[in-house]
């Protein structure tokens, strides 16, 4: 507060210096004095306000108070110029009939601003709290499972043959909570905009079919087909390669866990006028369009009680939408008849 009032004491004496010069050392005192008097309540009533946030209600209500006790002091102030500078009364009655349209503008925006700042605090805390819920729910179970393997093998409790299977077992669990923490490191650096990636001329044609090869032994451990079908004069895209296949890994692996056996899953691709779009589509159970946008959420549960990502880490579309945005494109749900159809967007490569 001391900082404070010795900045307006010296703009007060500035000012009033300045006016001096201009028009008489009286007018030059006068405004000085009038800019001390309008200044100090209002840096008073502000650290009074600081110091009982609390009993004052929410933000908007805050910044309401702040900004009418402004406008009063700056009015009365106008009507205290009127009196001691010889400015006719009409004068000083439109000056002030201005300030309070003024204030009721600045108030209104304000309340209006500092709503949307709630409302965004709210969803962000809100979105907080599901989220540190979910990740301790994936990690309670494997680690509980770590726990009582390791207290049954430290105890002697298992011959040998149990003792390696738990060991297996425990390894199983390590992998997935290693894929969860790498998982979330990768969506904490995207939504920071930490990216240093470098974009090149992908060919799609080629980058998808060496995905689906890749994929492939999964699902005939699945019984289910995986395929591609993208033209070989396809327009390339602007991307970075190792990311895109990571989007095309996710969504693909993400298919196959939700295809039944003997289902199929195909990989489509064309061009878009200054965009390629790409398709991952299954002949699973689908997923009901007012739970589409959601399922893009870290760890969401459908209504079925289970994310599109399924066994997984629960992160594998909200990094695929995170990789896809930060190229400068889009991924969404299209509309379906039967399984699920997921397309995402990329820029075309110049």
């Amino acid at each position: 507060m001391r900082w404070a009032l010795s900045a307006l004491a010296l703009t007060a004496a500035l000012d009033g210096l300045a006016f001096g010069i201009v028009y008489s050392p009286h007018d030059g005192l006068l405004m000085g004095v009038f800019m001390l008097a309008c200044g100090v309540p209002v840096i008073a009533a502000a650290h009074l306000l600081v110091a009982r946030r609390r009993a004052n209600g929410t933000l908007g209500r805050q910044f309401a108070t702040v900004v009418a006790l402004t406008i009063g002091m700056i009015t009365a102030g106008v009507f205290a110029i009127a009196l001691l500078m010889f400015i006719s009364g009409h004068d000083a009655v439109v000056m002030a009939m201005l300030l309070l349209l003024a204030g009721g503008l600045t108030a209104y925006t304000t309340w209006l601003l500092s709503r949307d700042v709630i409302a965004q605090r709210d969803a962000a805390e809100t979105a907080r709290r599901d989220l540190v819920a979910a990740v301790s729910h994936d990690l309670r179970t494997p680690l509980t499972s770590l726990r009582l393997l390791s207290e049954a093998i430290e105890d002697d409790l298992v011959d040998s043959e149990t003792r390696a299977r738990y060991v297996e077992q425990m390894s199983v669990h390590i992998r997935s909570l290693s894929s969860l923490i790498e998982d979330l490191f990768e969506l904490s650096r995207l939504e920071a905009g930490d990216i240093h990636w470098s974009l090149a001329r992908v060919h799609i044609d080629e980058l998808v079919e060496e995905t689906v090869e890749a994929m492939r032994a999964q699902a005939d451990a699945r019984r289910v087909e995986v395929r591609a079908a993208v033209p070989g004069d396809l327009a390339p895209a602007q991307a970075n390669p190792e990311r895109l296949q990571r989007v095309l890994f996710n969504l693909i692996q993400n298919a196959i866990r939700h295809t039944p056996a003997d289902g199929s899953v195909t990989v489509l691709a064309e061009s878009n006028g200054r965009t390629v779009e790409v398709e991952v589509a299954d002949t699973g159970s689908g997923l009901p369009a007012d739970e589409r946008e959601r399922a893009f959420e870290p760890f969401y549960r459908g209504g079925s009680g289970a994310a599109r990502s399924g066994d997984g880490t629960g992160l594998g579309l909200t990094i695929c939408r995170a990789i896809v945005e930060a190229h400068g494109g889009e991924i969404w749900f299209a509309d379906a008849e039967g399984g699920a159809r997921v397309r995402f967007s990329l820029p075309r490569a110049a």
